[in-house]
């Protein structure tokens, strides 16, 4: 043929099939890249196209190098516009080579070359042809009887042999390639060669399915029967030999076991696991609990950790920035990565952070994190109440999970992550067992070398995990438990504290969420302490964040509402702006009655002054106590009563008051639970100065427990109530002489601010406290 044979048309891509010589073929077109070519085509006279296959069918505007180079010139024979689809039918005419691309839009033109019919050869061909014939109908006696239907219709009207064999490969739905290789045969013969191969391997498949079947009828079972498809299958691709890994969920799961690098004892297991996977139905329920197993594992950083940044002055500027204060927990870091730094080999430490609440103990542990270069997970184990929660479940039972420890591990993708157990003394206790026990093989480096998941079932190592606790009071942890961590205390913020931590931090922050520039809004020093003391009552700074929030909202929305707002927040604009003040500090009373003294009290807001009121009640005997006071509280002012009653002789007091009158003790405020040992010293100045009717001074307040003997034993919290008395403008305080120790946890200016006192025993306290009464004392010993 000569270039005056070429003809140009336009062009139909087809994905996953062949338009052969003489077939016809339905299609459902509703791309527009192939909907122009058909109009395209039926503008034309002879409505005609080239339909050629796609080598990738996931093209979805494929160019003359995306298809075969043979196709088939077609007639479209009917279409019908539905819906912006067009439903046609075409018929193939001739086979056609690609010469050229004319055009590639709107649609794909080319120049093809009609190909020659193809030559009969003699004796062999017609040979050839008989013989697939035959397997055709060895085939279709084998097939199910609704494709024999089918196969049959379709090849009835066919008399010429080599369209018969065009059917065949067309209703076989052979691989698009060996289509290809049928369409490009340049002989009848290598036709009916290439269709005798294909069809034989067919009718062996066919057979061999129907072998499996009739072995496989006889020895099923009734529950096995539901698998018989499954069965079949998988015995045709051992048969075949057929490499079918991609499509495999248990290939692809080995593919991840030869790349995942595991201890020697985990990869035995999940061989073992892998095994039993392969041999089981898909359809079984334990086929999907071994596939999550394995990929648990596999998922696991068994290997995989970060490298710890050991730049200590980095370290020390990341911790500075990010917080205000915390020298202790700083330090504490610090002094780890020298460790660190100096022995790679050392364990984690596991730290337990207490503080009252909003002082940041949570947010110091992502610093923390950053500072070192480790990956951080946070988890809540407050009100958990179930050991299976932390330990995970047995995967016997329906719905079993790994416990939390490992889907942390699992989530940060490292086996040395900082850990952050939240809330730790608010862990529960049921007939589910105890958390906290479940605990101690966590924090204790001696055993969680190996820690054992419920469901995992295998030693996991947690020797390198950071982890961090937070807990406000230490009293509900159980002592073991306490034992394996390294308590450091986050004691409350004074008012100066607080002060600085919303001008750099918190002030700063809810400008920018607020959508404001810092000219919009103007909170000074002295509205900051005014808010700082009148709106919020707490320890940490979570309560004044909200309100400054407060005040950054009220200015967005004037700002949203096109006004120039330039907001200076002074103390008289604090009443419009976020409302009238929320609390009355404690205030140090001027006067003081006889009966009244300023005691100091520790909460989980911080530090309190509370004063202890009695009163003498005539013709009464008894002690009454209100204002809900704990057990070990109303043991105190009964230990008080006794010994101002055993030395009443020292104290220039009638016995007589203890017969003849009653005591009441109060102590406000009284919706407010309080207990302890430490308003001992604070009991025994209030009755003191009841029975001799002498005031305490107004300027003092203490705190300190108390015997029976006159001793005077240290307590707890005394940053937290120093910070309470300075913040009630009470500059004297009494203390148990060995809690002067404790003193240099106080900002300095605290300190250079107040008066302390120590002493050893009450005596000491009543001197210091009353001192009119010390007076009268040490005349009556004179005289």
């Amino acid at each position: 043929m000569n270039d005056s044979d070429l003809i140009t048309i336009p062009v139909l891509p087809i994905k996953n099939s062949v338009l052969f010589p003489g077939m016809l073929m339905p299609l459902v077109v509703s791309h527009p890249f192939a909907v122009h070519a058909i109009e395209t085509a039926l503008t034309g006279e002879e409505k005609l196209l080239g339909v050629f296959t796609q080598k990738d069918p996931k093209q979805e505007v494929p160019t003359g190098t995306d298809l075969y180079a043979i196709g088939t010139l077609a007639l479209i024979r009917k279409m019908v516009s539905i819906e912006h689809k067009l439903n046609i039918v075409v018929q193939g005419i001739k086979r056609v080579g690609m010469v050229a691309v004319t055009t590639e839009q709107p649609h794909l033109h080319l120049r093809v070359r009609p190909l020659p019919e193809l030559p009969k050869d003699g004796p062999e061909a017609d040979a050839l042809h008989r013989a697939v014939i035959d397997l055709a109908e060895r085939m279709v006696n084998l097939m199910e009887p609704q494709m024999q239907i089918n196969l049959n219709f379709a090849m009835s009207d066919m008399e010429e042999p080599l369209s018969k064999v065009y059917v065949l490969a067309s209703v076989l739905s052979l691989d698009t390639e060996k289509e290809i290789a049928i369409l490009s045969a340049s002989t009848q013969r290598e036709v009916y060669e290439l269709m005798f191969k294909y069809l034989n391997y067919e009718v062996q498949v066919l057979e061999l399915r129907n072998r499996i079947s009739s072995q496989a009828q006889s020895e099923l079972t009734r529950a096995q029967r539901e698998f018989l498809l499954h069965q079949q299958m998988r015995a045709i691709r051992e048969e075949l030999g057929e490499d079918r890994s991609e499509q495999s969920e248990t290939q692809e799961l080995r593919k991840q076991v030869e790349k995942t690098d595991l201890p020697e004892k985990v990869a035995r297991e999940v061989e073992k696991e892998l095994r039993r996977l392969e041999r089981m139905p898909t359809s079984l329920p334990d086929y999907q609990v071994t596939r999550t197993y394995i990929e648990l594992v596999l998922d696991l950083p068994w290997i995989e950790q970060t490298e710890d940044i050991l730049d200590l002055d980095r370290a020390q500027e990341i911790l500075d920035e990010d917080h205000f204060g915390l020298k202790d927990v700083k330090q504490r870091i610090i002094e780890h990565l020298a460790v660190r730094k100096l022995n790679p080999e050392s364990k984690g430490p596991i730290l337990c952070f207490v503080g009252p609440p909003g002082v940041g103990k949570t947010s110091v542990g992502r610093s923390i994190g950053r500072a070192m270069g480790r990956k951080f997970e946070r988890m809540s184990l407050g009100g958990l109440h179930d050991e299976a929660e932390l330990r995970g479940h047995r995967r016997t039972y329906i719905g079993a999970m790994p416990g939390r420890i490992i889907q942390a591990i699992r989530r940060t993708g490292v086996k040395n992550p900082l850990l952050m157990l939240d809330e730790v003394d608010k862990l529960g206790q049921d007939f589910r067992g105890d958390p906290a026990a479940a605990l101690m093989e966590v924090l204790d480096p001696e055993q969680n070398v190996e820690f054992h998941d419920n469901y995992l079932d295998l030693p996991f190592d947690l020797s390198e995990v950071f982890f961090i606790t937070t807990a406000n009071t230490t009293d509900s942890i159980p002592k073991p438990l306490l034992d394996r961590m390294e308590v450091i205390r986050l004691p409350g913020y004074s008012d100066e504290e607080k002060r600085e931590i919303a001008i750099r931090y918190l002030l700063p922050r809810q400008i920018t969420q607020a959508g404001l520039s810092p000219e919009n809004l103007l909170v000074s020093d002295d509205s900051l302490a005014y808010i700082i003391r009148r709106y919020t009552r707490e320890a940490g700074v979570r309560e004044l964040e909200r309100v400054l929030g407060r005040i950054a909202r009220r200015v967005a929305t004037r700002v949203a509402r096109g006004e120039t707002v330039r907001e200076e927040a002074s103390r008289a604009r604090l009443t419009e702006l976020i409302g009238t003040e929320q609390f009355y500090a404690e205030q140090a009373r001027s006067d003081l009655l006889p009966g009244v003294a300023a005691g100091l009290a520790w909460t989980d807001a911080g530090g309190e002054v509370l004063y202890v009121e009695t009163a003498l009640l005539s013709e009464g005997r008894d002690l009454i106590l209100t204002g809900q006071l704990g057990n070990i509280m109303q043991e105190s002012a009964k230990a008080a009563q006794s010994y101002i009653w055993s030395r009443a002789d020292e104290l220039g007091i009638d016995k007589g008051v203890f017969h003849k009158s009653g005591v009441h003790l109060h102590v406000p405020a009284g919706a407010v639970p309080k207990d302890g040992p430490s308003a001992g010293i604070c009991l025994v100045a209030a009755l003191a100065s009841l029975y001799t009717g002498l005031p305490v001074r107004s300027d003092t307040a203490m705190t300190g427990e108390i015997t029976l003997t006159g001793l005077v034993m240290p307590v707890g919290g005394i940053k937290e109530k120093v910070l309470a008395a300075h913040r009630a403008r009470i500059f004297r305080v009494i203390l148990p002489k060995e809690n002067a120790k404790e003193l240099e946890e106080l900002p300095e200016h605290v300190r250079d601010e107040m008066t302390f006192i120590f002493v050893e025993r009450i005596e000491e306290v009543l001197a210091d406290a009353i001192p009119v009464l010390s007076e009268e004392v040490k005349n009556r010993a004179v005289t």
